[in-house]
């Protein structure tokens, strides 16, 4: 039956997936909205329902382990994972607003986040000012959409598909609407069929938050990013993360913060570790967004290859295998000041055109 049910959620995250892009970049252009700020707003809240239904509602039933887990671990499945295999399909140009604006408040958003974990939970009024600054951010970006330049309207036209069937607003809204239904029902299916094979391997709940749930919360991440990119709507793909991951630190974690008793609490190892490899994640995204304004397809696959590093991590960690103290050594040695001073080189001789 879990196996039906993983199936079943894949086919219904494809279909929901390519209704949502494609009712969204429509639906940009009727409004005279920029498909960058649709990509921010309407399909990265949309495609993170799932992870606000699983944090909410595990905070609400006392487990604040997995609704911790599971906002941090799609933050780096975000960034790692589906900004590195979108890259890999087509090299992502990012737009200029996103350097400047976006990526910006994503960290910040990220480090407000460290300063309330330090002390080892986020307490309700922590987490009611990020919720209230979700809501501050919404609305500047509307503000910011109604008074963009008329001229470029045209750019986004040239983006838009060619079908004629689908011009009409009402049609537009309903592809949204029946993508965005189809993306939390998929991705419910997936979660339910996912914890339950890693339930019977006896994971614990904040591993199985980082990954399988993560994960799984984020397929709709990964297939709307990915359809975009495949449809050329690449200022979607992007801004789909950058603004997901906004909106699983502000939104997410901040309602959830509201409504479990007592706030959050930090568990001791995702402070310690994953808490720190979400900000690198999201660190790492200003030096390449930064040169040239792309994602190459070789900076995708290091993204990519670093998610698989981590979660080997995590399998080694929950396992207490032997081999995880040479791993960690390796990692921290080796592999990451490698990538720090790859990226150094690259910020000093590339620059932006």
């Amino acid at each position: 039956m879990s196996i039906v049910l993983f199936l079943a959620g894949l086919v219904a995250l494809v279909v929901g997936a390519e209704a949502l892009v494609r009712g969204a970049s429509r639906l940009s252009l009727s409004w005279g909205v920029s498909p960058l700020v649709v990509g921010l707003t309407v399909v990265a809240f949309g495609t993170s329902a799932p992870e606000m239904a699983v944090s909410v509602g595990a905070a609400a039933s006392g487990a604040t382990d997995m609704a911790v887990g599971n906002a941090l671990g799609s933050n780096i499945f975000n960034v790692l994972f589906i900004l590195g295999a979108a890259a890999l399909i087509t090299p992502l140009a990012v737009h200029v607003q996103v350097i400047r604006q976006e990526v910006p408040m994503m960290l910040a958003a990220g480090l407000m986040l460290v300063v309330m974990a330090l002390d080892g939970a986020v307490s309700r009024p922590e987490a009611a000012l990020l919720l209230a600054l979700m809501v501050g951010y919404t609305v500047f970006l509307i503000v910011q959409a109604r008074r963009a330049p008329a001229q470029d309207q045209g750019e986004f036209a040239a983006e838009a598909p060619a079908s004629h069937w689908d011009r009409h607003w009402s049609v537009q809204t309903l592809l949204v609407l029946g993508g965005l239904a189809l993306l939390v029902l998929g991705s419910r299916w997936l979660v339910q069929a996912a914890t339950a094979f890693a339930t019977a391997l006896g994971v614990s709940d904040v591993i199985i938050g980082l990954t399988i749930v993560a994960a799984g919360t984020s397929l709709p991440e990964v297939a709307a990013s990915i359809t975009a990119s495949l449809r050329g709507q690449r200022d979607i793909a992007v801004g789909n993360v950058v603004g997901s991951n906004l909106f699983n630190i502000l939104g997410c974690l901040g309602l959830a913060g509201v409504v479990a008793e007592g706030g959050l609490p930090i568990p001791e190892a995702v402070l310690n570790f994953d808490l720190w490899v979400m900000m690198a994640a999201m660190l790492a995204c200003l030096p390449i967004f930064m040169t040239g304004r792309e994602i190459a397809r070789w900076e995708g696959g290091i993204l990519l290859a670093y998610y698989g590093a981590y979660t080997a991590y995590l399998i080694l960690a929950a396992q207490h295998h032997a081999a995880l103290a040479a791993y960690s050594t390796v990692m921290m040695s080796f592999v990451l000041p490698l990538t720090i001073v790859t990226l150094a080189v690259m910020v000093v001789q590339r620059k932006p055109h």
